[in-house]
């Protein structure tokens, strides 16, 4: 039987997912959660072998008590439930120690398979959220702030960019350092170097 702990800050879906995975004859719910702290504080009591969690709790969200748990508990594997918005990346979600990545859609199902594969030691990370992780982000430059950064590479002077485009170097100097500081880079080869690695120019 493997023992599973539910925490969601939703009463209805705290309450509707316990009653669905205790369908399955191999599965048992031992402790429901509605925060980050109650979660813990469960686990380390009820000693469960998967804790399913929401990604947004409060307090601690999801990814924070994998945390907290892969150092306090680690024969507890966490699968954590993300819910409408953009999914965090499977890469930094996995390195929390969670071992299961899934919509908050999934079907009762497919997450009880999903219980099962972590408990046996794998992991799980839904098809989809990782396809979105293959996209490039999108990109926060204006066109006209790529174009002028297009011409920065090599270094290229201020004012040989401003003859090229038929701006005022003034102006070329604004869209480098607005570029620079939208990219969170150091300076403008950085800022190129960023843009190029994520596909925008």
């Amino acid at each position: 039987m493997i023992r599973v702990l539910i925490a969601d800050d939703e009463d209805l879906v705290r309450v509707a997912l316990a009653a669905l995975l205790r369908l399955e004859i191999d599965l048992e719910v031992v402790a429901m959660t509605a925060n980050g702290e109650s979660t813990i504080t469960a686990a380390l009591t009820t000693r469960p072998d998967v804790a399913v969690v929401d990604a947004t709790m409060p307090d601690h969200d999801g990814f924070a008590v994998a945390a907290t748990l892969s150092q306090a508990l680690p024969t507890c594997a966490v699968v954590v439930l993300t819910g409408q918005g953009k999914p965090p990346h499977p890469h930094r979600a996995l390195a929390t120690g969670a071992k299961g990545l899934l919509p908050k859609g999934t079907t009762a199902g497919a997450l009880a398979d999903v219980i099962r594969r972590v408990h046996a030691g794998g992991h799980y990370v839904d098809p989809a959220i990782a396809a979105n992780a293959l996209l490039p982000p999108p990109c926060p430059l204006t066109p006209r702030e790529l174009e002028v950064l297009r011409q920065a590479e090599y270094d290229t002077p201020v004012t040989e960019i401003a003859h090229r485009l038929g701006l005022s170097s003034g102006t070329v100097r604004n869209y480098l350092s607005a570029a620079v500081v939208k990219l969170g880079a150091t300076n403008r080869r950085d800022a190129f170097t960023t843009a190029h690695d994520n596909g925008w120019l």
